[in-house]
């Protein structure tokens, strides 16, 4: 096996056991599940397991290297229509492209899929174009970070209650396994040739800026449209006895994905295209890299998709509605908190984010680090929305308090904790939150007889809230560690030297040695190494 796809794979083994566990413990103590229903879950695991491998490996083949270009490309251009145009297209293809909008859609009453997919397209679209302008023109995050969620909030007032909460998963949505390793990669790739002492803190904040856009666009779409009630359909577990039929329905399931994965990447596969024959940036080497990262992202994705919504998606609404059936329902909570603490390590895209942060930073914030700021954060966010399940607690409660808190401590806190805290929001509600926690939380609110729109829902978008004070929290505890004598580190130096301004072309991000046979090396590493190389070479 290919070491690198075996190192991803291995990787994503350790992210998976801890939630498969869970499962386990809750169907031998709490809910029994008969063993054609485990088997199935336990398939859907070991599928999400090489699904991760094979994504995580493509992301870094593909999107990276090509979000990194398109960011340099970018960079150079100082036409402000062209910076906006090109940033429209990059934010509305890539939206249109994720899966995880596609199963918010299929949820959502009283809207045509393609009406809601579009306007949360055009939404990413606009506001990622202002996140590059950000970028190229220095403007400061926090600042704008406050303007909108500002009217944000305010706009929410304006919103029938029962949108409200579709509203805010469609922020969380919108950044997943598609979109977060392209526009990362992008963001760094904008903040590369500038140079300055702030590039490193201003490479992030796309996906901050990105996943407010299409809260709006769907608060306006709230306006003309009423939904009353979810047209929610139960997720059946399949009735399995022999090894054959768990195989016939987990290969009776794919073609729809197979055929959904497919059409998301064409538009991806069309953006590399374009730019590769008006730029002429990539070399046949790396043509050959980048098609073969493609290739790995497709199936990647492919089993993930089919492994967590065969597998896991029943599972988590079969023990939802029993646990809401119980009279110890009141589990709900910490249950929803331990599954929240390892759910997210599961999430394709916050490995991407995590080691992105670990490679921007020169180590000074490590993947392991992020990763348990990210768990405890998300760990909040399910039990409170376990929460408002057996309660029926109004969204506006939590999440306009939620906010205002992180943006007050936006104000206090090193720039690029700002930008990694917002990035993190919306990067933790990924495949894994829309297709175990919705169905878990929807099965107990059906039980309990709640309002699915105002109560089930919602999930997505505590989960995408707390990261931003848990991260911002420890930038805080990160800046007083800093302000102790000997504690200076090479955080403290600018990713790009203010005087080494260098213009990365192609031979620099992707010219690297082949450690491996196979040349599988990773190109975020490498990109990694050529930033630490030439810190290195201005400190000398």
């Amino acid at each position: 096996m290919n070491q690198k796809l075996k190192e991803k794979i291995m990787e994503s083994l350790s992210a998976v056991l801890p939630i498969t566990g869970i499962v386990l413990f809750i169907s031998i103590f709490l809910v029994p599940l008969e063993l054609g229903t485990m088997f199935m879950f336990l398939t859907g695991a070991i599928m999400l397991v090489v699904g991760m491998g094979f994504f995580q490996l493509g992301a870094e083949m593909s999107m990276t290297p090509l979000g990194e270009g398109i960011g340099v490309q970018i960079s150079k251009t100082r036409n402000l229509a062209a910076i906006l145009l090109i940033g429209f297209a990059m934010g509305t293809i890539i939206t249109i492209s994720e899966p995880d909008l596609q199963v918010l859609a299929n949820q959502v009453p009283s809207i045509p899929n393609m009406t809601l997919i579009l306007t949360v397209a055009v939404g990413v679209g606009i506001f990622l174009a202002m996140a590059i302008i950000r970028i190229v023109f220095q403007i400061n995050l926090s600042t704008i970070l406050i303007v909108l969620y500002l009217a944000m909030i305010g706009m929410s007032f304006l919103v029938p209650k029962e949108f409200m909460a579709v509203a805010f998963d469609s922020g969380g949505v919108t950044t997943g396994p598609m979109t977060v390793p392209f526009i990362m990669a992008m963001g760094v790739g904008l903040a590369s040739v500038r140079g300055d002492k702030n590039a490193a803190s201003d490479s992030f904040g796309l996906v901050a800026l990105s996943s407010i856009g299409p809260v709006l666009a769907v608060m306006i779409l709230g306006c003309f449209f009423n939904p009353t009630q979810a047209a929610y359909t139960a997720l059946d577990i399949a009735d399995v006895v022999t090894t054959r039929d768990l195989l016939w329905e987990f290969l009776a399931s794919m073609p729809p994905y197979v055929k959904e994965v497919f059409i998301s990447l064409i538009p991806v596969a069309a953006v590399f295209a374009v730019f590769q024959l008006f730029s002429r940036r990539y070399q046949h080497r790396q043509i050959k890299r980048i098609l073969i990262g493609f290739g790995y992202t497709y199936i990647g994705l492919v089993l993930f998709l089919c492994g967590v919504n065969v597998g896991f998606a029943p599972v988590g609404s079969f023990i939802g509605k029993e646990i809401g059936a119980a009279l110890w329902r009141w589990l709900l909570v910490p249950l929803g908190m331990v599954i929240g603490y390892y759910i997210v390590k599961a999430e394709p895209a916050i490995q991407v984010l995590n080691h992105q942060v670990e490679g921007v930073t020169n180590g000074a914030v490590s993947a392991r680090a992020m990763n348990r700021c990210l768990s405890i954060g998300v760990s909040v966010s399910v039990g409170l929305a376990m929460l408002r399940v057996l309660t029926g607690l109004p969204i506006y409660w939590i999440v306009i308090p939620g906010y205002l808190i992180a943006l007050v401590m936006s104000r206090f806190v090193p720039k690029m904790f700002v930008g990694i805290a917002f990035d993190s929001g919306g990067v933790a509600s990924g495949p894994m939150t829309t297709t175990f926690l919705i169905p878990l939380s929807i099965g107990a609110c059906e039980t309990i007889g709640g309002n699915l729109m105002t109560d089930a829902f919602g999930v997505v978008a505590l989960v995408a809230l707390t990261p931003l004070i848990a991260v911002q929290m420890m930038g805080i505890q990160y800046q007083m560690a800093l302000r102790k004598p000997g504690q200076q580190t090479a955080a403290q130096k600018p990713a790009f030297a203010a005087d080494d301004i260098y213009d990365f072309e192609e031979d620099d991000i992707f010219d690297f040695e082949e450690d491996e046979e196979d040349g599988d090396q990773s190109t975020e590493a490498g990109f990694s190494d050529v930033i630490s190389d030439r810190n290195a070479e201005a400190g000398a």
